[in-house]
């Protein structure tokens, strides 16, 4: 009976001791994330859960059930077992603990709980009912994809239609020069037999004024 005293006290001790270690990473987390509104309070929350599945799982490792597995070695020493059984648990739940803090403070979890504040806020304005599974995977998968494919058809058509009118505008253009072209080339056409015609006619003029056969008396 005394050794179970012992043990529990030892226990409580651990528990206390735990629950500052609990109430430390809240702390440091907190200031990690200082900018939040509520003060760690799903944090404290998860802490206590962990705490109470450590005490738990403590309890599950009885010195009675230490003994009993290893009542052989129990008969010969119990005071070592005890003492090999009370290592044993401190030492789990240390491991369990730092395991727990590391968790905290490495998935920055106060501020994934704030995150979860703020969305919990956010849906309190909104009425239309959130979204549940169905229990049949093909359904759920098509209302999730269905939106989606149908929100990237429009806008593909609405790139599609914007392609459309910059080709639209460029062919547009390319007709344009073409035409211009056309236009260049018959004003140049032009001007070619209009000067071909100014030389025929200078060289009318210039036979008329000078026949050959004064050149040919000469």
């Amino acid at each position: 009976m005394d050794d179970d005293v012992v043990e529990q006290g030892r226990s409580t001790e651990n528990t206390s001791n735990q629950a500052t270690v609990n109430d430390d990473v809240s702390a440091n987390t907190t200031d990690k994330c200082s900018s939040s509104a509520p003060q760690a309070k799903r944090l404290k929350l998860f802490n206590k859960v962990m705490e109470k599945s450590l005490q738990r799982l403590v309890a599950d490792a009885s010195f009675h059930r230490f003994a009993h597995s290893f009542h052989p070695f129990y008969k010969q020493n119990p005071q070592v077992t005890k003492t090999i059984h009370q290592e044993f648990v401190a030492s789990l739940q240390k491991n369990i603990q730092d395991d727990i803090n590391r968790v905290i403070e490495e998935g920055e979890l106060q501020c994934k709980l704030d995150e979860l504040d703020t969305l919990c806020d956010l849906a309190k304005e909104k009425t239309q009912t959130a979204w549940r599974p169905s229990g049949v995977p093909e359904q759920d998968i098509s209302s999730f994809l269905t939106p989606y494919y149908k929100k990237q058809e429009l806008y593909m058509k609405r790139e599609l239609e914007k392609l459309c009118k910059e080709n639209a505008a460029l062919a547009g253009k390319v007709r344009e020069g073409r035409i211009a072209i056309a236009n260049t080339e018959q004003r140049i056409a032009a001007a070619v037999d209009d000067w071909k015609a100014s030389v025929e006619d200078l060289g009318t003029c210039i036979s008329s004024l000078c026949p050959e056969e004064t050149f040919e008396g000469l």
